[in-house]
């Protein structure tokens, strides 16, 4: 049934802006670059960025959370370019710690280091 995390997709409502906030914050170029859509490829899975959010309420209402390798590095990156710290990283058990931050547009993206998933 179920295979795995193949997308999260952020509604944005300025995607031109929406595409250089995440450029800068994570150093990344979209895979895909149009003005209906932007795609990411973040280690085989998708971020996209959407223009039209007219069936959505501002920002979304799940968390998606992004793995990075160390996540207090992390949060001493992001704050140093002056995101917004929606939550600061905590140890939820097992080593396990998450966190998260908004972006401009009224998302929320979690970050998370999980010892227990490695990047083969």
């Amino acid at each position: 049934m179920l295979q795995g995390l193949r997308s999260t997709i952020y509604h944005v409502n300025d995607i031109k802006e929406a595409k250089k906030w995440y450029q800068n914050v994570f150093g990344i170029e979209p895979y895909f670059d149009e003005d209906f859509y932007v795609g990411y490829n973040i280690g085989g899975y998708e971020l996209g960025l959407h223009p039209d959010g007219t069936e959505y309420s501002e920002g979304n209402h799940s968390i998606t959370y992004w793995g990075v390798a160390d996540i207090r590095s992390s949060f001493e990156h992001l704050e140093k370019l002056g995101v917004r710290i929606h939550a600061q990283p905590v140890d939820v058990g097992g080593g396990i710690l998450m966190g998260s931050i908004a972006d401009p547009f009224g998302n929320v993206i979690g970050l998370i280091e999980n010892p227990n998933f490695k990047i083969t």
